[in-house]
């Protein structure tokens, strides 16, 4: 642990110490923002759930932006090769980078909470289910950044990246919506591996371990993979 703090802290000072935190997170606001006051004074309702229901797909487009250079850029300028002359294992390498972009992500979260205390201000919301729906976001933001540091090792071009990204999880995220068109016997399997299938259970104020248990391993499996791809270009 003691040597992915200082991949983390290099990684995190380069978002804050350049635009590119102020501007991923200050964009993200912005959207996320029009919901939340579209709901808070059209509909006349003091509530998180417009937040809850369209910032996963906010999610699809904002967290491939903030992974998409996490190995990529260091491919480009071919400053990985002396991060693999260091005296630092790869899953150090992949760890301290992939907190580096939870940190982002956490950070945007919690410029949301005004939004929460603007609603228990306001109104009388359910604690339980705006505690879960933060968990659902975490959990959900969590794999996306997973998923992020693997396809940011693939390729040093970040576009290429961020597309790879985008379409992973855009995948997975769509996979029960179209149970309809899969048959019967295979429609839990498809389900289960539905991002969004979980998020909602987890949002409704609902905490199955089946969920939890379902992040935690699409997270480790991703890291995984991100390790395996950096292995591979270490030895190519």
């Amino acid at each position: 642990m003691n040597k992915v703090v200082p991949i983390f802290r290099r990684e995190i000072s380069s978002y804050f110490f350049s635009p590119v935190a102020y501007i991923v997170i200050s964009v993200f606001l912005l959207i996320v923002g029009w919901f939340f006051s579209s709901e808070l004074f059209l509909a006349n309702e003091a509530s998180l759930r417009s937040v809850f229901s369209f910032t996963p797909f906010v999610f699809i487009f904002f967290i491939p932006a903030i992974t998409m250079r996490l190995m990529s850029e260091e491919q480009k300028s071919g400053t990985i090769e002396l991060l693999f002359t260091m005296p630092i294992s790869d899953i150090d390498i992949v760890l301290g980078k992939y907190l580096a972009g939870l940190g982002l992500l956490m950070a945007a979260l919690a410029f949301t909470f005004p939004y929460a205390l603007t609603v228990m201000f306001f109104g009388e919301p359910d604690m339980g289910m705006l505690v879960s729906g933060y968990l659902g976001l975490i959990l959900m933001g969590a794999s996306y950044v997973a998923i992020g540091m693997f396809a940011s090792t693939v390729s040093k071009n970040q576009v290429v990246s961020f597309i790879i990204a985008f379409f992973i999880i855009f995948s997975l995220f769509m996979l029960n919506k179209f149970l309809i068109l899969i048959p019967p016997r295979l429609v839990p399997v498809f389900q289960y591996l539905s991002i969004d299938y979980h998020f909602e259970n987890i949002s409704r104020g609902v905490i199955d371990s089946r969920d939890i248990v379902y992040y935690l391993s699409l997270i480790v499996f991703m890291l995984s993979l991100a390790k395996l791809s950096l292995e591979s270009r270490k030895w190519s």
